[in-house]
């Protein structure tokens, strides 16, 4: 069933009992899960089913920390998310990045990578990846093998796309619309967590759209499922009950903001440099999802360099000091000029056509032009971040047109990121000294000794980071260091989960999608199984 806000009695009582905040990939993957069950789902989306610049307004804030993308345009606010313009690289977390590291302070999840094991399933049968395959099966999909000469230092993994489009979008989700036993309501934003008296759970919310139209919902389970910076700004809003917001006795909500940075390492300056590029080209094997092998520092290299598990891709570009090329500033400029709307949208998806197309059929015009010096291999960092407690999202003095506070996100990165990328290039640089002429040059920022990271707009359409929020909500065993257990159930709060990457305890390398619909399916068994009682 679908309702819009406006078209309900103005201060309706909603009564259902899972009410979802947030139709993006966790919500939805969510709702998706608890079709057929004895369990009413009420699935909230803030906008509607394209891009609305009122509605989209409410998620402004102010970066007061490291650079970061503008916070307004880091996140889509209408049915199906920002998964509307999403690049489909899918790949599961490592089962090291759930294990504690003693060299990584605040590291180690609840639970383990087995626990996702049928989440991740359930993600690769929702994206159509086929089955989940090992390293030496992807290799030979994609009919090739990994360097040997990178040696034990480096390891091989491999990411899988998602090849539809919007896949999250509503088009797609007829099975939500049709199911009997979910409801989504749209243009219902939420303004307020109303917190029981004694701070053991809610007791309803209120929502409302922009001209002024409200409800309450009224449910038996409460999951936030609208991301890292805003699940943790609308617990840090509600602060009636708790003066410091729910679930935020510990001071813990909002910490531990984590992105993938991005940035360019250096220039391979060896002759393996077209060859290392080759061999971790994206490849489109027959009867299969295109497949694309990523480079990162081994376990064992992890452990004894004290390292964080950051992910290295190979490009062919011109010199960086030569500024962005052309054709990029004109996919920039007209990228921020316009807005995400349906028909914008569909331009962009055809750019990204056009891309796959030419990345099928350019391998012998990239060889020319390394060979004449007009294109150099550089080596490109999508990094782990180390989980950090100053980095983090509070609340602003200003408010969005509801009356509910802003988010201000302070991003910060420390010395152990940095540390990771200078063992990385002395790795690299030691590799491909062994295999011949010539080694690895890092860029300048690397060895500067600062905590600086540089944003570099020629390294890509995403100079900044992979807009992946994480963190800010963590899974915990211990309410001192998390805001979530094991089960994304809020500690204190009976019936309060939280859905998405913000429960995210490290970052890993992977792309957080994947593991953000594996953790939904899982809560879903939860809260089918565990239900609080009326």
């Amino acid at each position: 069933m679908l309702n819009d806000l406006a078209d309900l009695p103005d201060n309706s009582l909603i009564e259902t009992d899972v009410c979802i905040v947030g139709a993006g990939a966790a919500g939805i993957s969510l709702a998706r899960s608890l079709i057929g069950t004895s369990l009413d789902v009420c699935l909230l989306e803030s906008g509607s089913f394209d891009h609305e610049t009122d509605v989209a307004g409410l998620g402004s804030g102010t970066n007061t920390g490291h650079a970061y993308y503008d916070l307004v345009d880091s996140r889509l606010r209408f049915f199906g998310g920002t998964t509307n313009i999403w690049g489909g690289r899918c790949v599961p977390m490592d089962a090291d990045d759930f294990e504690p590291k003693p060299w990584v302070p605040y590291s180690g999840w609840p639970i383990r990578r087995k626990d996702l094991e049928a989440g991740y399933r359930f993600a690769h049968d929702q994206l159509e990846l086929g089955s989940p395959i090992d390293g030496e099966t992807a290799w030979l999909r994609m009919r090739g093998e990994p360097p040997g000469y990178l040696g034990d230092a480096f390891t091989t993994s491999f990411w899988y796309f998602d090849q539809t489009a919007e896949r999250f979008s509503a088009a797609r989700c007829s099975d939500l619309f049709e199911a009997p036993n979910i409801r989504i309501l749209t243009h219902a934003s939420v303004s307020h967590l109303q917190a029981r008296d004694n701070a053991t759970g809610l007791t309803h919310l209120e929502v409302r759209n922009l001209t002024g139209h409200s409800a309450r919902i009224s449910s038996r389970a409460f999951v936030l499922a609208a991301g890292a910076i805003e699940n943790a700004r609308l617990l840090l809003a509600s602060r009636d009950v708790e003066k410091k917001g729910i679930g935020n006795g510990r001071d813990q909500v909002g910490r531990y903001f984590m992105e993938h940075p991005h940035g360019r390492l250096g220039r391979v300056a060896s002759g393996k440099a077209f060859a290392l590029w080759s061999a971790f080209k994206k490849r489109f094997p027959r009867n299969s999802v295109p497949l694309m092998p990523v480079l990162r520092p081994s376990p064992a290299l992890q452990e004894k360099a004290g390292i964080l598990n950051t992910a290295l891709t190979f490009k062919l570009q011109r010199d960086p000091t030569a500024g962005v090329a052309l054709n990029k500033r004109v996919y920039t400029s007209l990228k921020h000029q316009l807005s995400p709307t349906r028909t914008n949208r569909m331009l962009w998806h055809n750019y990204n056509r056009l891309r796959r197309f030419l990345q099928r059929h350019r391998t012998p015009f990239v060889r020319l032009a390394n060979r004449t010096g007009h294109r150099n291999v550089y080596a490109m960092i999508r990094a782990e971040q180390a989980p950090n407690p100053d980095s983090r999202v509070v609340l602003s003095t200003s408010t969005d047109a509801l009356g509910v506070p802003k988010a201000d996100l302070h991003w910060q990165m420390g010395e152990q990121d940095k540390h990771t990328l200078r063992v990385l290039a002395g790795e690299l640089d030691a590799a491909l000294a062994r295999a011949g002429p010539g080694g690895f040059e890092p860029s300048p920022w690397i060895d500067d000794g600062s905590l600086a990271w540089p944003v570099d707009p020629t390294v890509g359409n995403h100079p900044i980071g992979g807009y992946h929020h994480m963190g800010t909500t963590r899974m915990s065993d211990d309410p001192g260091t998390g805001v979530v257990d094991r089960n994304c159930q809020v500690f204190g709060y009976s019936n309060l989960f939280i859905a998405g990457s913000s429960v995210f305890s490290t970052a890993g390398w992977a792309n957080p999608t994947l593991t953000i619909i594996a953790l939904a399916h899982r809560l879903a068994n939860h809260l089918t199984e565990n239900l609080p009682s009326s």
